[in-house]
């Protein structure tokens, strides 16, 4: 099963690089986001990635062409132009980076991924936000249910929107009135997606604003609840915060084991 990940978004504003970057390539513990983001999911088993990449997409393409290079020592005679990695360091991905424009939507990004879904079932993640979600189970919980989309929701950090969700767990609107309190659930940005949500893919739109609310009046999108850590990077604030978690190894993101 292919997981997609939305990275094209705009420069980050939590980076101290002065070019700027895509916000997925900001680092926690000097790993990009996107790395830890794919470490969850390779740890449940899911290999298979398909970048949606946008401003300086390039910086992702470098990144996985380089990946020995970066993760291992190496030696570089200058005289020959020879590199010589020592240490190998890989994972077991498949990696497809896609350049899907630079203004798209999230919901044009998507629809651009259709020729590379061949299953009936796919994964759709943002490249800004890291959890611990059991990603086995919200596919388990995806397939005992008929919905185009599977959403993952979590607990509310504060600048959140709180859902509306009904005792079935499907969702009853994105634009919920319902007051922010201890039973309050908001959108993870984890989706299981069926290969039928394509056909709902047209023009300019955004998932948050024109599908979700769509096919939720539909009653198309079940809701998997997770109780544990979830964190949208939206700071320096929440950057500072993660780095401190992981250097001192307490990162509850961090499921996998070296």
């Amino acid at each position: 099963m292919k997981v997609i990940i939305l990275a094209g978004g705009s420069r980050s504003t939590i980076s101290d690089d002065r070019e700027g970057i895509p916000k997925p390539m900001v680092e926690i513990g000097e790993k990009p986001l996107l790395w830890h983001i794919m470490k969850q999911y390779s740890h449940f088993g899911f290999h298979d990635f398909l970048i949606c990449g946008g401003y300086k997409v390039n910086t992702i393409k470098n990144y996985f062409r380089d990946y020995y290079i970066y993760q291992s020592d190496i030696t570089v005679n200058l005289a020959t132009n020879h590199i010589e990695i020592h240490r190998k360091v890989t994972e077991d991905w498949k990696v497809t980076v896609m350049d899907t424009g630079l203004y798209a939507t999230t919901g044009q990004r998507v629809s651009r991924t259709q020729k590379y879904i061949d299953d009936d079932m796919f994964l759709v993640t943002y490249g800004d936000c890291i959890s611990n979600i059991d990603v086995d189970e919200l596919v388990r919980f995806a397939e005992r249910n008929d919905k185009l989309i599977t959403m993952a929701v979590a607990r509310p950090t504060g600048r959140n929107a709180v859902l509306a969700i009904g005792e079935d767990d499907v969702l009853e609107s994105m634009n919920s009135t319902v007051a922010r309190d201890e039973s309050s659930w908001t959108n993870a940005c984890t989706f299981v997606f069926r290969k039928k949500v394509f056909n709902y893919l047209n023009g300019n739109y955004e998932l948050d604003k024109q599908l979700f609310p769509e096919l939720s009046g539909k009653g198309q999108i079940a809701v998997y609840r997770h109780d544990g850590f979830w964190c949208p990077v939206e700071t320096m604030r929440d950057k500072v915060d993660l780095e401190s978690r992981w250097n001192a190894g307490m990162a509850p993101w961090k499921v996998w084991k070296e």
